[in-house]
């Protein structure tokens, strides 16, 4: 006598609760729907089998995507019993159509019944069936709207309509469904950037903060905007010039905050960390280099784009230029200041650090306070004047600043040097002095 078990399932009669049993089968193991048969294994037959046989294939075939009829196998014993075997499909999670995917629709076996999958479970079959790039997976979220994708996307002046989805990796092609980059780019995203402001060094002690959300592009005006705010024009006089600077370039905040955006990992649930205090503004964001990357090859322009669909959408509304050339042009933007930017690397995030450019304008008193028993000379002091200002200086350069002969301008550098106050970079003719 045959008895229900993971793999075989009686009923008596044709019921919708028979579709939740094939995807349960498709999304496991596979395994034999026998209609005709009660719960005892006993056989009591079909009243009117041509109908009962009509009503499941064309239920099957419109009540579950994708489409799972190539996995499916129909018998007819004794004219009484209709077998229905099921094989494990190949493009997991299969689902009720009027539910989506979501646990409400998936089903998998366990033992002798098909209960609803869990979200992990759901994601773990996505994953196994799209690959291990986040983006192009089916998204769980299929109620999505595009108000800010739209807005960016006219504002850029390109395309953006149903027509497009599929081109730009919004859709895919097997079920008709949004992908993570869609989600991602949605009104619905639910990925955040945070900022927060510190009126210490140590980001130890709140000013403000601000949490900003929905789709990355209203994440991007809205955080850039916030941002601005935070960056001072400080006013100094040379003679009766007046000189204004801002704390931070604003194309290197634009570069860092695009990069942050584009290239975290998204198959992570939290927030994008901006920290700001007086010294410096932070960057993190989640996920690491990919493999093979250190931090000296992104500074040197190597890049191997995390999220390739979303970085070429980046690229098509001229958001950002190429692969990699951002943090070149945010060195490039420092390259006369004495405190460079920094990036730091952990195995789950990546950090880019601005340093505030103002900063360097109060050097010149933090030298006094620094070294008790250290005498700071005029020409001490005038190279230090020099670098805070123009960020370094030559050996040719620094004898005309002093008005002495080479040995003397090299005594000068190699105090400071000794004093921890100065750091000299190259040898001979292309030696360098900045700021330590």
């Amino acid at each position: 006598m045959v008895f229900e078990s993971k793999n075989i399932e009686f009923k008596q009669q044709m019921v919708d609760d028979i579709y939740k049993e094939v995807i349960a089968f498709a999304n496991t193991d596979g395994g034999v729907i026998y209609v005709g048969i009660d719960d005892e294994g006993k056989v009591t037959g079909l009243d009117d089998v041509d109908d009962t046989y009509t009503r499941i294939t064309n239920g099957i075939r419109d009540t579950i995507l994708p489409d799972v009829t190539m996995f499916i196998k129909y018998v007819l014993q004794d004219n009484q019993v209709i077998r229905i075997e099921v094989g494990e499909g190949s493009y997991k999670p299969y689902y009720l159509k009027s539910k989506g995917i979501r646990p409400a629709g998936v089903f998998v076996r366990q033992g002798t019944s098909s209960v609803q999958a869990s979200p992990e479970q759901i994601r773990q079959m996505i994953k196994y069936t799209d690959g291990d790039i986040f983006e192009a997976m089916r998204s769980m979220e299929q109620e999505l709207s595009f108000v800010s994708a739209t807005e960016a996307f006219t504002r850029y002046d390109a395309a953006f309509d149903e027509d497009k989805y599929f081109a730009l990796g919004l859709r895919n092609i097997h079920d008709d469904l949004y992908t993570n980059l869609a989600w991602i780019l949605s009104d619905q995203c639910r990925h955040t950037t945070k900022i927060a402001v510190f009126a210490d060094e140590a980001n130890t002690a709140f000013k403000d903060n601000r949490e900003f959300g929905g789709s990355i592009f209203r994440q991007l005006d809205d955080t850039y905007s916030y941002l601005m705010l935070c960056n001072r024009t400080v006013s100094t006089f040379k003679g009766l010039e007046r000189i204004e600077k801002q704390d931070y370039p604003e194309e290197a905040i634009r570069e860092a905050l695009l990069n942050a955006l584009v290239h975290r990992d998204y198959s992570f649930s939290g927030s994008i960390i901006i920290n700001v205090n007086d010294s410096c503004m932070e960057f993190i964001s989640i996920g690491g280099l990919l493999p093979g990357l250190s931090a000296e090859d992104i500074r040197s322009g190597i890049s191997q784009p995390r999220n390739r669909n979303l970085a070429e959408i980046f690229h098509r509304l001229k958001l950002i230029e190429s692969y990699g050339t951002g943090i070149r042009k945010i060195f490039h933007l420092y390259r006369e200041c004495g405190a460079q930017p920094k990036i730091e690397v952990t195995p789950n995030t990546f950090k880019l650090i601005l340093p505030n450019r103002n900063m360097e304008a109060v050097v010149d008193e933090s030298v006094h306070t620094q070294k008790e028993h250290f005498s700071i000379t005029p020409q001490m002091k005038a190279v230090l004047d020099y670098l805070a200002e123009y960020g370094e200086i030559g050996e040719e350069e620094l004898q005309e600043l002093l008005n002495v002969k080479r040995t003397r301008a090299y005594l000068v550098a190699r105090q400071l040097c000794e004093a921890d106050l100065i750091v000299a970079l190259g040898r001979g003719a292309n030696k360098k002095y900045r700021l330590k």
